[in-house]
């Protein structure tokens, strides 16, 4: 099948849907646009800022269009192109954005509450302790395994046949992307401040914006940084710490508008190229319901494909940063409903650009889904006439940006569920130690020493557990927006198809990954293990490590939604005003 006709059709599914589907929902629950947003209310000109729609539309769709649509609709692709584009298509129109969306407006219309501060409010005190701790750990999870493939990204270094470290052909590549992103930082603080000095609007900030992002590219492609993976991920690090502890308006905002054109970009030569090219779907199109590598359809190809579908990583953006930034609340569905469904037309693209990189016999192209992904959009460029190294390093700098943002997002994110797990109404008389929990600096470090520790693991092996957290962290979303929808006399019937599927999708998904790390360390522990080769200490942090987590995640899930579906079942419809 041709790829063209793939894309157009996602792209009309999911333009109806935001037209349709997303304008329903706000007609349903309710905007009024001469509301106090909490960002207006409580402008703190830190974490509450209010800012132009369109720039919040930036932060959102850069803050979750992570690696998750590339690498998840590639690796499901396993199972068949078709079983993909219907899960993300279905998946990102009545589930993802609905989510998305859902989260977001609870959050406006409780003061910027976070998730966490939601749980609270309509499932109870204890809810929040075991969500908030939930949350961290999931924070923890993705910051190491994109941590791990934005280092594994630009390394410049390949290990010889012989085992000793040697330059890599594309590190010269390698390390003009990492030298862009890190120009990208610096620019995006200088960008931040002329803004926070002169608020340029419109062309202005656009133009001004698009400035930064050429002499970004023009520094990094020609003063490369040749270091090693290790390297890369220390200053990946450094960037995160920033990223969580400086205000909103001088890193993570700047830097998350610029990103979206280079994002638009990538996208549009994605689009054109398969346009000119119109090459041929070479994945074949269903390969049965059970695959070798990665088990069962049910529920793998669900938290496989991840972000491009339904992410529960997206509500902690919405009701962490994005609702505290919404000027108006006319702005909401374009943010949380909109930014959803052009990921998913993303991961569409995705999956497009694996099958036309596939050999004519199915078989899929060589290397990694983002190196698959930068490859494949790098050679459109060129039938246009860019130079081959520019368009590498460009898309080399768009995939590592993906992780990036996500990088930057989650960090802050989790700092705060930290913050917030040991936080008191009266912080000024709490104990010192609380007050040492609940500083920010002593909470980002912790934070992110725990994700570092878990990058160890390697991006790899950490992936389907970030996949079935991921998906379970959704379901606890959809079930606390039940709540809030009861109680405020809003319809909530949308709701629940989505919330149940989820529920079984990712508690088979986390018991299926339990059960696999059981049987690798019973194999380990059966095997004699050649000196020099490996050590107990490497299978502990490969298989222990992430069977501890697992086992966290599901009792913390189980017990979460218990506790969930006791609050709905006590909790009375319209008992708060819908106006709440």
């Amino acid at each position: 099948m041709n790829t063209l006709t793939i894309v157009l059709i996602a792209a009309v599914v999911l333009a109806c849907a935001y037209v349709f589907y997303g304008r329903w929902l706000a007609n349903k629950w309710g905007i009024d646009p001469k509301t106090k947003t909490p960002a207006v209310e409580l402008n703190d000109g830190k974490d509450f800022v209010p800012t132009n729609g369109w720039t919040v539309f930036s932060h959102q769709f850069s803050s979750i269009a992570g690696a998750g649509p590339v690498t998840g609709a590639i690796q499901a692709a396993a199972f068949g192109w078709l079983p993909v584009l219907l899960w993300v298509l279905i998946g990102g129109v009545f589930f993802g954005a609905v989510a998305d969306f859902g989260a977001l407006y609870a959050s406006v219309k409780n003061k910027g509450k976070s998730m966490g501060m939601l749980i609270e409010k309509y499932i109870g005190k204890t809810g929040r302790k075991l969500f908030l701790v939930f949350s961290w750990i999931f924070c923890c999870i993705v910051i190491a395994a994109f941590a791990d493939m934005v280092a594994g990204t630009f390394n410049a270094f390949t290990a010889s046949d012989a085992g000793v470290m040697e330059l890599s052909p594309a590190a010269q590549t390698n390390g003009a992307a990492g030298m862009v992103s890190i120009m990208f930082m610096v620019f995006a603080v200088v960008f931040g401040l002329i803004q926070k000095k002169f608020d340029f609007k419109g062309w202005k900030e656009a133009v001004l914006s698009i400035v930064f992002i050429i002499l970004s590219f023009v520094i990094g492609a020609n003063c490369p940084l040749i270091f090693g993976k290790a390297a890369w991920s220390y200053i990946t690090f450094i960037y995160i710490f920033f990223a969580a502890v400086l205000p909103m308006w001088l890193l993570k905002q700047p830097r998350d508008y610029m990103t979206t054109f280079m994002f638009i970009c990538m996208i549009a030569g994605a689009v054109v190229g398969l346009v000119v090219a119109h090459p041929t779907m070479n994945l074949p199109v269903f390969t049965g319901f059970t695959n070798e590598k990665l088990g069962t359809m049910f529920p793998i190809l669900f938290v496989t494909v991840a972000c491009g579908a339904v992410s529960g990583f997206h509500s902690l953006v919405s009701s962490g940063t994005s609702s505290k930034t919404i000027e108006n609340e006319k702005d909401m569905p374009k943010v949380g409903y909109g930014a959803m469904v052009l990921e998913s037309l993303l991961a569409v693209l995705a999956l497009c650009v694996a099958g036309a990189a596939a050999a004519a016999d199915g078989t899929p192209a060589a290397g990694t889904p983002f190196q698959v992904f930068s490859s494949g959009v790098a050679g459109f460029f060129e039938m246009f006439g860019v130079p081959v190294y520019v368009a590498t390093v460009f898309m080399t700098m768009c995939v590592s940006a993906l992780a990036l943002t996500s990088l930057d997002a989650v960090a802050r994110i989790g700092r705060m569920s930290f913050q917030e797990l040991f936080s008191v109404d009266d912080m000024e008389h709490a104990e010192g130690w609380r007050k040492l929990f609940c500083n920010v600096y002593f909470s980002t470090i912790l934070t992110l020493a725990f994700g570092y520790v878990l990058t160890k693991v390697g991006y790899a092996n950490i992936w389907p557990l970030f996949g079935s957290a991921n998906q379970l962290l959704s379901a606890l979303v959809l079930i606390t927006l039940c709540v809030f929808l009861r109680v405020t006399g809003r319809s909530n019937k949308m709701i629940f198809p989505s919330l149940i599927i989820m529920l079984c999708v990712t508690f088979t998904a986390l018991v299926q990954r339990l059960l696999a790390m059981v049987k690798a360390i019973s194999a380990a522990a059966s095997t004699t293990i050649p000196a020099g080769e490996t050590t107990w200490g490497a299978v502990f942090i490969a298989n222990g490590l992430q069977l501890i987590l697992a086992v966290l995640l599901i009792v913390l899930g189980l017990t979460i939604v218990i506790h969930s579906f006791k609050a709905y079942a006590k909790s009375e419809k319209d008992s708060e005003s819908a106006k709440a």
